[in-house]
Protein backbone atom coordinates (compact mmCIF):
# COMPACT_ATOMS: atom_id res chain seq x y z
CA UNK A 1 0.00 0.00 0.00
CA UNK A 2 1.26 3.73 -1.01
CA UNK A 3 -0.35 6.06 1.41
CA UNK A 4 -0.54 9.75 1.23
CA UNK A 5 -1.01 11.72 4.41
CA UNK A 6 -0.10 11.72 7.66
CA UNK A 7 0.91 9.48 10.38
CA UNK A 8 1.18 10.16 13.79
CA UNK A 9 2.67 7.75 16.03
CA UNK A 10 3.22 9.24 20.05
CA UNK A 11 3.27 7.24 23.30
CA UNK A 12 5.74 7.11 26.41
CA UNK A 13 9.98 6.05 26.02
CA UNK A 14 10.48 2.36 25.70
CA UNK A 15 7.85 1.61 23.60
CA UNK A 16 9.42 0.96 20.84
CA UNK A 17 7.99 3.69 19.01
CA UNK A 18 11.14 4.48 16.54
CA UNK A 19 11.05 0.82 15.22
CA UNK A 20 7.53 0.82 14.68
CA UNK A 21 7.38 3.50 12.94
CA UNK A 22 10.31 3.24 10.60
CA UNK A 23 8.45 -0.52 9.81
CA UNK A 24 5.20 1.49 9.29
CA UNK A 25 6.94 3.99 7.04
CA UNK A 26 8.42 1.29 4.74
CA UNK A 27 5.37 -0.35 4.68
CA UNK A 28 3.33 2.77 3.53
CA UNK A 29 6.02 4.33 0.87
CA UNK A 30 6.26 6.99 3.66
CA UNK A 31 8.87 9.70 4.99
CA UNK A 32 9.55 9.03 8.32
CA UNK A 33 10.26 11.71 11.51
CA UNK A 34 11.69 11.21 14.66
CA UNK A 35 10.90 14.54 16.51
CA UNK A 36 12.08 12.28 19.78
CA UNK A 37 15.75 12.94 18.23
CA UNK A 38 15.32 16.52 17.86
CA UNK A 39 14.67 17.10 21.29
CA UNK A 40 17.74 14.64 22.51
CA UNK A 41 20.04 16.48 19.55
CA UNK A 42 19.20 20.18 21.28
CA UNK A 43 19.88 18.63 24.62
CA UNK A 44 23.29 17.62 23.02
CA UNK A 45 23.77 21.31 22.28
CA UNK A 46 22.98 22.20 25.84
CA UNK A 47 25.38 19.88 27.52
CA UNK A 48 27.61 20.54 25.35
CA UNK A 49 27.57 24.54 25.90
CA UNK A 50 27.58 23.69 29.85
CA UNK A 51 24.24 24.75 30.10
CA UNK A 52 22.39 23.46 33.26
CA UNK A 53 19.02 21.50 31.77
CA UNK A 54 17.01 23.34 34.62
CA UNK A 55 17.92 26.79 33.27
CA UNK A 56 14.66 27.37 31.27
CA UNK A 57 15.85 30.77 29.63
CA UNK A 58 19.76 29.43 28.73
CA UNK A 59 18.68 26.38 27.24
CA UNK A 60 16.21 28.39 25.03
CA UNK A 61 19.33 30.73 24.14
CA UNK A 62 21.51 27.91 23.60
CA UNK A 63 18.57 25.74 21.20
CA UNK A 64 17.74 28.92 19.53
CA UNK A 65 21.28 29.32 18.07
CA UNK A 66 22.24 25.45 17.27
CA UNK A 67 21.47 23.77 13.55
CA UNK A 68 19.76 20.57 14.31
CA UNK A 69 19.13 18.75 11.58
CA UNK A 70 16.94 15.39 11.47
CA UNK A 71 16.56 13.70 8.06
CA UNK A 72 13.46 11.73 6.92
CA UNK A 73 14.53 8.71 5.45
CA UNK A 74 13.04 5.61 7.34
CA UNK A 75 16.58 3.58 6.38
CA UNK A 76 18.79 5.94 7.45
CA UNK A 77 19.18 7.59 10.85
CA UNK A 78 20.84 11.26 10.17
CA UNK A 79 20.94 13.56 13.25
CA UNK A 80 23.46 16.75 13.25
CA UNK A 81 24.36 19.55 15.80
CA UNK A 82 26.13 22.57 13.95
CA UNK A 83 27.39 19.60 11.45
CA UNK A 84 28.97 17.30 13.62
CA UNK A 85 26.80 13.66 13.22
CA UNK A 86 25.13 12.75 17.10
CA UNK A 87 23.08 9.54 15.57
CA UNK A 88 24.97 7.55 18.13
CA UNK A 89 25.40 9.91 20.92
CA UNK A 90 21.65 10.52 21.62
CA UNK A 91 21.27 7.85 22.70
CA UNK A 92 22.97 7.61 25.62
CA UNK A 93 22.60 8.39 29.21
CA UNK A 94 23.90 11.34 29.51
CA UNK A 95 21.37 12.42 27.34
CA UNK A 96 18.55 10.43 28.31
CA UNK A 97 18.83 12.06 31.86
CA UNK A 98 18.11 15.32 30.70
CA UNK A 99 15.88 15.28 28.05
CA UNK A 100 13.11 15.92 29.61
CA UNK A 101 14.00 18.74 31.35
CA UNK A 102 15.21 20.09 27.62
CA UNK A 103 12.32 19.18 26.10
CA UNK A 104 9.90 20.92 28.72
CA UNK A 105 10.93 24.39 27.86
CA UNK A 106 8.32 26.29 25.68
CA UNK A 107 10.95 28.22 23.71
CA UNK A 108 12.50 24.81 22.61
CA UNK A 109 9.03 23.02 21.67
CA UNK A 110 8.15 26.19 19.68
CA UNK A 111 11.29 26.53 18.00
CA UNK A 112 11.26 22.57 17.18
CA UNK A 113 7.84 22.08 16.28
CA UNK A 114 8.08 24.90 13.78
CA UNK A 115 10.86 22.87 12.33
CA UNK A 116 8.97 19.75 12.40
CA UNK A 117 6.02 20.85 11.00
CA UNK A 118 7.94 22.32 8.03
CA UNK A 119 9.63 18.86 7.48
CA UNK A 120 6.56 17.20 7.48
CA UNK A 121 4.97 19.87 4.51
CA UNK A 122 7.86 18.70 2.36
CA UNK A 123 6.71 15.22 1.99
CA UNK A 124 4.04 13.56 0.72
CA UNK A 125 3.58 10.81 3.20
CA UNK A 126 4.88 10.94 6.26
CA UNK A 127 5.53 8.79 9.56
CA UNK A 128 6.04 10.66 12.51
CA UNK A 129 6.37 9.71 16.03
CA UNK A 130 6.78 11.62 19.41
CA UNK A 131 4.98 13.04 22.31
CA UNK A 132 2.63 15.63 21.66
CA UNK A 133 2.31 15.01 17.54
CA UNK A 134 -1.26 14.07 17.26
CA UNK A 135 -2.30 16.82 20.02
CA UNK A 136 -0.16 19.57 18.83
CA UNK A 137 1.89 19.37 16.14
CA UNK A 138 -0.29 17.46 13.47
CA UNK A 139 -3.59 17.72 15.29
CA UNK A 140 -5.03 17.18 11.68
CA UNK A 141 -3.12 14.15 10.61
CA UNK A 142 -5.47 11.17 8.85
CA UNK A 143 -4.45 8.56 11.62
CA UNK A 144 -3.26 8.96 14.96
CA UNK A 145 -1.84 6.26 17.00
CA UNK A 146 -1.07 6.16 20.71
CA UNK A 147 1.40 3.53 21.62
CA UNK A 148 1.97 2.30 25.41
CA UNK A 149 2.99 -0.72 26.89
CA UNK A 150 3.70 -1.64 30.65
CA UNK A 151 6.84 0.02 32.23
CA UNK A 152 7.90 -3.48 33.15
CA UNK A 153 8.09 -4.65 29.28
CA UNK A 154 9.29 -1.60 28.04
CA UNK A 155 12.11 -1.51 30.40
CA UNK A 156 13.10 -5.19 29.05
CA UNK A 157 13.28 -3.98 25.42
CA UNK A 158 14.89 -1.05 26.81
CA UNK A 159 17.68 -3.59 28.60
CA UNK A 160 17.66 -5.93 25.58
CA UNK A 161 18.68 -3.06 23.28
CA UNK A 162 21.71 -1.73 26.24
CA UNK A 163 22.67 -5.72 26.76
CA UNK A 164 21.58 -5.10 30.39
CA UNK A 165 21.07 -8.31 32.20
CA UNK A 166 20.93 -7.61 35.85
CA UNK A 167 17.89 -7.55 37.74
CA UNK A 168 18.55 -4.70 39.67
CA UNK A 169 19.15 -2.57 37.12
CA UNK A 170 16.64 -3.98 35.40
CA UNK A 171 14.37 -2.61 37.84
CA UNK A 172 16.37 0.86 37.88
CA UNK A 173 15.14 1.10 33.76
CA UNK A 174 11.64 0.63 34.64
CA UNK A 175 11.71 3.38 37.54
CA UNK A 176 13.43 5.72 35.21
CA UNK A 177 10.87 4.88 33.06
CA UNK A 178 8.18 5.65 35.26
CA UNK A 179 9.77 9.02 36.28
CA UNK A 180 10.21 10.02 33.07
CA UNK A 181 6.28 9.42 31.96
CA UNK A 182 5.50 11.59 35.11
CA UNK A 183 7.55 14.12 34.24
CA UNK A 184 6.83 13.77 30.56
CA UNK A 185 2.62 13.94 31.53
CA UNK A 186 2.40 16.75 34.06
CA UNK A 187 4.47 19.48 32.27
CA UNK A 188 2.55 22.78 31.59
CA UNK A 189 3.60 22.84 27.61
CA UNK A 190 2.16 19.87 25.32
CA UNK A 191 1.94 17.27 28.20
CA UNK A 192 2.39 13.78 26.89
CA UNK A 193 -1.32 12.39 26.61
CA UNK A 194 -3.57 10.48 23.65
CA UNK A 195 -4.99 12.94 21.47
CA UNK A 196 -8.72 12.11 22.11
CA UNK A 197 -8.92 11.07 18.33
CA UNK A 198 -6.28 8.38 18.80
CA UNK A 199 -6.16 4.53 18.78
CA UNK A 200 -4.58 3.52 21.75
CA UNK A 201 -2.33 0.19 20.61
CA UNK A 202 -1.23 -1.71 23.98
CA UNK A 203 2.22 -3.25 22.93
CA UNK A 204 2.46 -5.64 25.97
CA UNK A 205 2.45 -8.88 24.51
CA UNK A 206 2.90 -7.89 20.76
CA UNK A 207 6.38 -7.88 19.21
CA UNK A 208 7.93 -5.48 16.67
CA UNK A 209 6.26 -7.32 13.65
CA UNK A 210 2.74 -7.46 15.08
CA UNK A 211 3.06 -3.56 16.38
CA UNK A 212 3.61 -2.90 12.64
CA UNK A 213 1.00 -5.13 11.24
CA UNK A 214 -1.59 -3.52 13.19
CA UNK A 215 -0.57 -0.01 12.30
CA UNK A 216 -0.70 -0.67 8.80
CA UNK A 217 -4.07 -2.26 9.12
CA UNK A 218 -5.25 1.14 10.99
CA UNK A 219 -4.40 3.12 8.72
CA UNK A 220 -5.89 1.06 5.82
CA UNK A 221 -8.75 1.39 7.58
CA UNK A 222 -9.27 4.94 8.44
CA UNK A 223 -7.73 6.40 4.95
CA UNK A 224 -10.15 6.90 2.82
CA UNK A 225 -9.55 4.66 -0.78
CA UNK A 226 -8.70 8.06 -2.73
CA UNK A 227 -5.82 9.13 -0.56
CA UNK A 228 -4.30 5.35 -1.29
CA UNK A 229 -2.56 4.04 -4.22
Amino acid sequence: MTFRGQVTLDGPSGTGKSSVARGVAARLGAAYLDTGAMYRAATVAVLDAGVDPADADAVARTVGGARIEVGTDAATETVRVDGADVAVRIRGAEVTRAVSAVSAVPAVRRQLVEQQRALVAAAGAVVVEGRDIGTVVLPGAAVKIYLTAAPEARAQRRAAQLGITDPDEVAALAADLRRRDEFDSSRADSPLRPAADAVVVDSTELDQQGVVDRVVALVGSAVPAGERA
